[in-house]
């Protein structure tokens, strides 16, 4: 991967496409990462590792009678001598498409690149150096306290170049970490979960983060059973982030224009200025929000109903989704903008869920309730219908009851149905904001920030096995 830089392989690729007959315009992503991670067990430290790669993609756009196709091609690990190849693959593959629907001109320079010619940034092994001491200590607390810690903590960077044949450079670097802790005790039939998201490792609580993992654990020294029931209950951030990144991932504008989704309107259309909720609630996202900053302009790899190959390097713009209570845009493309006539929303990798003036802390909401459940967080969530976005899911690491304002003991798992779409309407306390890490979408999305919010009849449909 080290023979040629990013930069000239992107410059490279674009002069051997300027070079090919027939082509009209060509968009070169080269992403370079790096990752570093650690893995605990039992108390233990087990393994730690450092990963590299490159992945270069060609978007080729070739002109025809009846419009213009696109054709696509991503590889790993190119070397100079392949982008030849490389780049006449995705030629010939736009030659063998049909013209694309979302087929528009490429995106232009506005302004002059920011840190072009920089190498890629790269994480290593020293981002932990800080944090694995901490870590040390609290595992060898756990250990002495008759807990079992397992747990990964991993850091990314990715550095994209973005070059077209328009003159267009772009480039931008994507630092992103997680922390992960499970507690279990010494049988294994206790089990609690906590996470973090970061940026560089030097804002993780490990001391705080094992406190808490360490009172759910004794709060499940008493087992209560009970039955599937709508139940009021208490989300935290984590479960909430879980359920508003699935909503937002089903907030295309098109698949809505199309009336295949919650958010489309009876009679066609969308429901774009409806009210989804008489809370005082807003989602948004921005490209430039402390502590989960992230891409500033369209990075697509491939053309969907919420992306397009054509907009790369569109610039993205602080977009809120839901403003006071009512659905103010959907995920946008320029093509889908032109058939909903709403301005262009394209996604943006941060998610923002908050009430105006603020809300109380998890600990308050747990003191004011007079008998809750209270959720650690949810797992192995499906979609069941596209219509309502209902979906199904489980509860996992922890549920509580609450009573009278103290939680009582730990009860039963349970399967889920709910949607997130009908818990923003039906939600009855909101707290305060604060960032979070997902449970189950932590592969994909880590940068979010979310209120705890407690609903009221709770569809807990079954009760669960699950751990």
């Amino acid at each position: 991967m080290s023979d040629v830089t990013p930069q000239e392989m992107v410059e490279r690729a674009l002069s051997i496409a300027s070079g090919i007959n027939g082509v009209d315009g060509c968009v070169v992503l080269a992403d370079e990462a790096s990752s570093a991670n650690l893995r605990w067990a039992n108390n233990t430290l087990t393994t730690n590792g450092v990963t590299r790669g490159r992945r270069l993609t060609v978007v080729a756009t070739v002109g025809g009678a009846k419009g213009t196709a696109a054709g696509v091609v991503s590889r790993s690990a190119v070397r100079r001598s392949e982008l030849e190849d490389l780049v006449e693959s995705a030629v010939a593959a736009a030659r063998d498409n049909t013209p694309a629907q979302d087929a528009g001109p490429l995106v232009e320079p506005t302004a002059p690149p920011r840190g072009w010619d920089d190498g890629p940034a790269e994480t290593s092994a020293a981002v932990f150096d800080g944090f694995v001491q901490s870590l040390g200590d609290q595992l060898a607390k756990a250990a002495g306290e008759d807990r079992l810690m397992f747990g990964y903590a991993e850091h990314n960077m990715t550095s994209t170049y973005l070059g077209s044949s328009t003159g267009l450079r772009a480039r931008h670097d994507q630092p992103s970490g997680q922390f992960e802790l499970n507690g279990k005790s010494p049988d294994f039939v206790r089990s609690a979960w906590t996470g973090a998201a970061t940026r560089d490792f030097t804002d993780v609580d490990v001391a705080g983060l094992h406190a808490e993992v360490a009172q759910r654990l004794d709060w499940a020294k008493r087992r209560i059973d009970l039955p599937a029931g709508r139940y009021d209950t208490i989300l935290p951030p984590t479960a909430v982030a879980d359920l508003m990144i699935y909503m937002y991932w089903s907030s295309g504008a098109r698949d809505a224009h199309d009336g295949r989704t919650v958010f489309s309107k009876p009679g066609g259309g969308t429901r774009v200025g409806e009210a989804l909720t008489s809370s005082d609630l807003s989602m948004r996202s921005d490209p430039n929000e402390p502590h989960l900053e992230c891409g500033p302009f369209v990075v697509a790899h491939t053309s969907s109903a919420e992306s397009s190959v054509f907009d790369n390097g569109l610039a993205l713009q602080p977009t809120s989704w839901i403003e006071s209570g009512k659905l103010a845009s959907l995920v946008q493309t320029r093509y889908s903008a032109g058939l909903t006539g709403l301005a262009v929303t394209p996604a943006i990798d941060n998610l923002i869920l908050e009430q105006a003036g603020g809300g109380p802390t998890l600990d308050e909401i747990v003191r004011a309730s007079k008998r809750s459940l209270l959720l650690t967080c949810l797992w192995y969530i499906r979609e069941v219908d596209p219509q309502t976005l209902l979906l199904t899911g489980l509860t996992r690491d922890g549920v509580y009851l609450v009573e009278d304002g103290e939680v009582v003991g730990a009860v039963n798992n349970f399967r889920f149905n709910e949607s997130p779409v009908d818990v923003l309407s039906r939600a009855a306390q909101v707290g305060e904001t604060v960032r979070c890490l997902p449970r189950e979408w932590n592969d994909y999305f880590t940068r979010t920030a979310m209120p705890t919010m407690r609903v009221p009849d709770f569809n807990m449909s079954t009760v669960s096995q699950a751990s």
